[in-house]
């Protein structure tokens, strides 16, 4: 079967691409390998104006391969359509405002996610993009001397940690147990992931890395900093400003990525379906 010519134009940045000219719901195979395999060249895919349904987004998902969770809302609004009130102790917001700081997305369970399907359904008349940061050519750009001073070390990831840090930590009588929070181990990761379809070096950090072995944690704290600090910079990032009905596609074995603040007296809501990582390639050191 002969792939659908894709019309792809890259982002003004390092990674991604917004592909147009087809529709996500029926694709046929031939055009999927030709989609996969722009996705790990460039990180990060774009599909305007796609509207999947949640059984659509799914399946989308599933044919990069199993999943870790089929579909799950990020949306400040409750079942009943009224929205949260944006206030300290509401537990759905501290997670979306966690969500506000650079992460890869499962770096904190003992295996890390391959990539996300994310889809927009309602949008904030001004701000809630999401941003990415492309972290192979972070670490392309680190000066060699840096480079030889992380190549062995290792750090731990935890939601725990990162929440605690921003001031977010659930309530020690909350009944909300997100998802993350069951598990109680800090995952030990290397700073510097191989990934495993490419070979590209990439930067693994964000706000769930803490502790490296072998420093005080203040020295660690700074390291970790300063690494997320330098790689999200023009041209490695992105920022998406959402319309309804759009579908992004990332690699979360070499992007970092987080959500921008909005006014949450304003719906914001999205479905995320997050990919599986292989254990043979994305368990923590822990495992």
């Amino acid at each position: 079967m002969t792939a659908t010519t894709l019309n792809v134009r890259p982002l003004d940045a390092t990674f991604g691409a917004v592909v147009t000219g087809l529709a996500l719901r029926n694709l046929d195979i031939a055009t999927f390998l030709d989609i996969y395999a722009l996705w790990l060249d460039r990180g990060l895919l774009i599909f305007p104006g796609q509207h999947l349904t949640r059984e659509e987004q799914i399946f989308f998902g599933q044919r990069f391969g199993p999943l870790e969770f089929d579909y799950a809302p990020l949306s400040n609004v409750r079942a009943d359509g009224t929205v949260r009130d944006d206030i300290p102790q509401d537990e759905i917001i501290k997670i979306l405002k966690g969500n506000m700081g650079w992460h890869c997305d499962s770096t904190y369970m003992p295996v890390q996610a391959k990539g996300a399907v994310f889809s927009a359904h309602t949008v904030p008349a001004k701000d809630g993009e999401t941003e990415w940061a492309d972290m192979r050519a972070a670490y392309e750009a680190l000066d060699n001397a840096t480079k030889a001073r992380i190549a062995d070390m290792k750090a731990h990831h935890s939601l725990h940690y990162s929440q605690a840090r921003a001031g977010l930590s659930p309530a020690e009588d909350s009944e909300y147990s997100g998802y993350g929070f069951h598990v109680a181990e800090a995952q030990l990761r290397p700073l510097v992931k191989i990934h495993p379809e490419t070979g590209a070096k990439c930067l693994m950090v964000g706000r769930h890395a803490h502790a490296i072995p072998g420093l005080t944690p203040e020295d660690s704290e700074r390291l970790l900093d300063e690494l997320v600090d330098f790689a999200c910079q023009p041209p490695r990032v992105y920022r998406h400003r959402w319309a309804p009905g759009d579908v992004v596609v990332w690699d979360n074995r070499s992007l970092m990525h987080r959500a921008c603040p909005w006014d949450m007296r304003e719906a914001r809501v999205m479905h995320h379906t997050r990919l599986a990582g292989d254990p043979a390639s994305e368990a923590s050191l822990s495992h």
